[in-house]
């Protein structure tokens, strides 16, 4: 459902690749094609509450360390600009409908390039395609400073600037994703979409806290600046990846019929669509933020425009996400991950359900918190269900995918529920998009019984 240390004494890439081919694998590689450490003493065992807190092994590898890290100073310099941009279009023509126009801008972009980026990611070494695509969104985050240092003014310029980066991060995104397998154990696949996911999350919510912070004391370009020095930091850490080249196939130009081969590949993967299926069911169905203005007015008391109601509401979500990421440990003692998906999606939609029914704000930001919590499982485990299920040579395009339903699903919940809403409610509208989540869930799992049964290979 919804939408990237300390240092290791291990330096620079490897000299080669994973091995392919037949034999003991080499010190530093696993069959699978991930990159592993030298093998060393198993850590102690946690016991107690320190087994339930966050699962650090994966970090524990240096070249995923290294990517990691990249993901963690870009989470929360990606939110400046995601706040500074829609701010000055309405600063500077205080028309909220172009504000919304900024929204289409970003989409279409991000669609079609995470559809294509995944496919290049499966065809060409991912580590130059990363240093590329991450060199390319801090240019255009540099140009942002520019126009807005120099008080440009022009919305033209604004909406070309964020379809370029929109478009870099979709080819990004994917081969970032689709990399974490090459980097890891199979069985640490869980714990490393939790920590990444984790990350995400906590720039959701402190991006946009520290933006507010700093556009009245040292105005909106140094946002913009602010995520141009994230951006470079978080290049030299992809810079000391080691080469991820295609495993199977010859590195080449991508185009339109590759694309078609991985949807193709998902129509034939059953566990891989009905993991995506999930995931819209849950966020068209069951994704009310287009209703929290209207109800945290009307329901919970807050003023027009704002205030601590609507904070409050679009909080929640992320702030429960967060916290149920920090009991990451407990991801690395499942192996049923079909059940969890379904289990969690079930679950976000009862939450949702309860936070149409509730009363007082408190209650309903529990519930959301809930919802929050519950959407961070669903993550962790379709995440890992892509990456294990998925072939290396196809990892690229599922992930493309994936971004495009992350991307997409809210966006069409804006729409349906924001419609939906006028004519039945906010409250009808938000508890029976709830239940519809859950009957949908169900309806799924019993249609393909396969995906509830779900375990990776060992």
């Amino acid at each position: 459902m919804s939408t990237d240390t300390p240092r290791e004494d291990q330096s620079g890439p490897p000299p080669s690749g994973p091995r392919e081919t037949g034999g003991p694998p080499a010190p530093g590689t696993l069959r699978s094609g991930a990159l592993a450490p030298d093998p060393a003493p198993d850590p102690p065992r946690r016991t107690g509450l320190r087994r339930f807190a966050v699962d650090t092994a994966p970090l524990r590898i240096a070249p995923f360390r290294r990517l990691w890290s990249s993901t963690v100073v870009t989470a929360i310099g990606s939110q400046l600009t995601a706040v500074a941009v829609p701010l000055q279009i309405y600063d500077d023509t205080g028309s909220s409908a172009l504000v919304g126009l900024a929204g289409a801008a970003a989409l279409v972009p991000l669609v079609v390039f995470a559809l294509w980026g995944g496919a290049i990611a499966d065809l060409m070494d991912r580590r130059r395609l990363l240093l590329f695509s991450n060199a390319g969104i801090a240019v255009t985050s540099l140009l942002f400073w520019a126009q807005a240092a120099t008080g440009m003014r022009s919305v033209t310029v604004l909406l070309v600037l964020l379809a370029a980066q929109q478009a870099l991060f979709g080819v990004n995104q994917p081969t970032r994703t689709a990399s974490v397998a090459r980097l890891v154990p199979a069985e640490q696949l869980p714990s490393a979409t939790a920590l990444t996911s984790t990350v995400a999350q906590f720039g959701q919510i402190v991006g946009p806290l520290l933006a507010g912070a700093l556009v009245p004391v040292l105005g909106l370009p140094v946002l913009y600046l602010c995520d141009s020095l994230a951006l470079l930091v978080a290049l030299c850490a992809v810079w000391r990846l080691p080469p991820l080249p295609p495993l199977k196939v010859a590195a080449r130009r991508a185009g339109l019929a590759d694309i078609a081969d991985g949807f193709r590949y998902l129509v034939r993967q059953r566990l891989l669509l009905v993991s995506f299926l999930a995931d819209v069911i849950a966020m068209v169905l069951g994704m009310p933020r287009a209703l929290f203005p209207q109800m945290a007015q009307l329901d919970f008391g807050g003023p027009e425009g704002g205030g601590t109601a609507l904070g409050v509401l679009y909080a929640a979500i992320p702030v429960g996400a967060m916290l149920c990421g920090l009991l990451s440990g407990l991801y690395a003692r499942v192996h049923r991950h079909g059940v969890m998906v379904v289990l969690a999606v079930c679950v976000w939609g009862l939450s949702v359900a309860g936070f149409g029914l509730s009363g007082p704000l408190w209650l309903a930001a529990v519930m959301l918190a809930v919802a929050g919590a519950a959407d961070m499982v669903s993550m962790v485990f379709r995440g890992a269900i892509l990456q294990s299920a998925a072939t290396d040579e196809m990892r690229g395009r599922m992930q493309g995918v994936f971004t495009v339903v992350v991307a997409g699903g809210p966006r069409l919940a804006d729409l349906l529920h924001g419609t939906t809403g006028s004519a039945a409610g906010t409250r009808a509208t938000v508890v029976g998009g709830g239940l519809l989540v859950v009957a949908g869930t169900l309806l799924l799992a019993v249609a393909v019984p396969a995906f509830w049964r779900y375990v990776p290979e060992r």
